[in-house]
């Protein structure tokens, strides 16, 4: 992963900042571009964003956002996938989604790209679950494994395929398993 030196700058001054290609996020009190995404990773974010709408949207129950930068708690991320509850999604005074959410994501999946640190990725899902998020999914296609982290500090490894990933209470019909989801892969 590329990173910046150590910059001292304000969460303000960043968002002032012009946006990168690959994107780029203030956490921890440093700047950090994303790597670009592997075919892997691209395809289960992809696919996943549309399962997970495709189940939620309809019934107006929560919203997925790919790419989607949220600014709360002082830091500015960038998840794969920010899964919102419906009530949640925050909205502009036309009633249309906004251009700037500054609240942690209901629900937050990363997927792990071969460059990425899965230490960063943890932290950055730990720092979402301590500002309110109430789930959050670190999917890896190499080892086809997903560590659901939730409140409390508990922490799920799920790497068979039967095995049905916990999701949050309002996408309780959503129903995959981790065969469904590297199933993803495949198509």
């Amino acid at each position: 992963m590329v990173q910046s030196p150590a910059q001292l700058i304000t969460l303000a001054e960043f968002l002032r900042l012009p946006e990168t290609k690959p994107t780029s996020e203030f956490f921890e009190g440093q700047i950090r571009q994303k790597p670009i995404p592997s075919g892997k990773h691209s395809s289960i974010q992809t696919e996943l964003a549309a399962l997970i709408n495709q189940t939620l949207r309809k019934q107006r129950l929560g919203r997925a956002f790919t790419e989607l930068r949220c600014s709360f708690g002082g830091r500015s991320i960038v998840p794969d996938i920010a899964v919102f509850e419906w009530s949640q999604i925050v909205r502009d005074a036309n009633g249309e989604v906004a251009d700037r959410f500054e609240v942690a994501p209901c629900w937050a999946i990363e997927i792990l790209s071969p460059q990425q640190s899965q230490t960063q990725v943890t932290k950055k899902l730990l720092f979402c679950l301590a500002q309110g998020s109430s789930l959050g999914w670190l999917v890896d296609p190499g080892e086809q494994t997903v560590l659901v982290y939730g409140g409390g500090g508990r922490v799920q490894v799920l790497d068979q395929g039967s095995q049905g990933l916990p999701v949050p209470e309002f996408a309780a019909g959503l129903g995959v398993t981790v065969a469904d989801l590297f199933g993803l892969l495949l198509d």
